[in-house]
């Protein structure tokens, strides 16, 4: 069996003013179904691993808020992070312990806020990379790429290791041009990096002390107080000091330089959910193309379209939002902020977080 960690960290800026630091995206219902995205990523991982072998890494505001969501899960595999140090921290703080627990574990990482459409090709894609960590290798979860894509990276591939599906990874090539991108995708041998990864925890925290030794040796630390009457107090000593990095640059370039890494191409029907255009593209709409973001008929109802096309609205305030005679727009109605944008540049409502940063209205965000 798997062992399944869930990173649960991010405030999902792209999707302000639904997304917010206090309510962050995973948190919200954005499947088409009442569960969260964070639900569905558990949800997912059932025939993989037991409630008890699952863990989710999240920030003390959210932590009550998931397991509330989370209610099967024991509530000690919340694991605290006392603030955001990126991706590399978080993993190597859930392979130590787990590592603690079972140090043959193999461990498989997944972020909360993606869709995957086939559940069960899922499963088989996890299955096939468990046994490439068998073996050693830190395995990722390759995408098999559908368009020129410069807002993902890509893994470069090289040839296949045994008679199975996994192929060896040569080099991680981070967002690139669009020109480039098209290259990529026509080549065949480049994958999209979902951020999906499996190996034997020992595998990991070998790497992490080969190219990190300053956060593995921080992540001993911690371990080593996991569970005991200091845990707090070395957690709040330690976390703070750990290098703030992504674990893609932090471990998985180097492994991939030295042989190590190895990938899965996977065709399940992935979406990252990172913006409301891609969101559109993914939940049911109507004739017209209009897709309104909710899970009952509520929510539906305080929404009036009349002429319009390619409409992506998120009701969420209770009032009625009405649109006539526009098309390729995105309307997000909550409570205390309302956005309208096209749907092409979705991608940069980012910047109207920045700038509600610089102008020190941090009740907004």
């Amino acid at each position: 069996m798997l062992y399944g960690v869930v990173l649960a960290g991010g405030t999902g800026t792209r999707l302000w003013p639904l997304s917010r630091a206090g309510h962050p995206k995973f948190l919200h219902p954005l499947t088409g179904t009442e569960a969260s995205l964070l639900q569905a990523t558990v949800a997912r991982l059932d025939s993989l691993a037991s409630p008890d072998r699952v863990f989710v890494v999240t920030g003390v505001a959210h932590a009550a808020a998931v397991s509330r969501q989370l209610s099967a899960m024991p509530e000690e595999n919340v694991l605290v992070e006392p603030s955001p140090r990126d991706s590399c921290a978080a993993i190597a703080l859930a392979a130590a312990v787990i590592a603690r627990r079972d140090p043959e574990a193999i461990m498989g990482s997944f972020a909360s806020d993606h869709l995957i459409a086939d559940t069960e090709a899922f499963s088989d894609v996890i299955r096939s990379a468990m046994a490439g960590a068998r073996e050693g290798l830190l395995m990722t979860l390759g995408i098999t790429p559908t368009r020129p894509e410069t807002g993902y990276g890509y893994l470069q591939c090289g040839g296949r290791v045994g008679d199975g599906p996994l192929l060896k990874v040569e080099e991680f090539k981070e967002k690139p041009t669009y020109d480039v991108a098209e290259g990529y995708v026509k080549s065949g041998n480049y994958l999209w990096n979902a951020g999906m990864f499996v190996w034997r925890v020992e595998s990991f925290l070998a790497e992490l002390h080969r190219q990190q030794p300053q956060l593995a040796a921080g992540i001993s630390r911690i371990a080593q107080a996991w569970g005991t009457a200091e845990q707090e107090e070395v957690m709040g000593d330690v976390w703070p000091t750990l290098p703030k990095i992504s674990v893609d640059y932090a471990v998985m370039e180097g492994a991939a330089a030295a042989g190590r890494v190895g990938t899965v191409p996977g065709d399940f029907g992935w979406n990252d959910v990172g913006d409301f255009h891609t969101l559109g593209e993914v939940l049911t709409a109507d004739q017209a193309g209009n897709v309104v973001v909710g899970h009952d008929l509520a929510e539906r109802h305080t929404v009036l379209l009349r002429e319009t096309e390619s409409l992506v609205v998120v009701p969420s305030s209770g009032r009625l939002v009405a649109a006539m005679g526009v098309r390729d727009l995105v309307i997000v109605d909550t409570p205390d902020a309302v956005l309208v944008c096209p749907r092409e540049r979705a991608q940069e409502v980012k910047q109207l977080v920045d700038q509600l940063k610089e102008l020190g209205q941090h009740g907004y965000i």
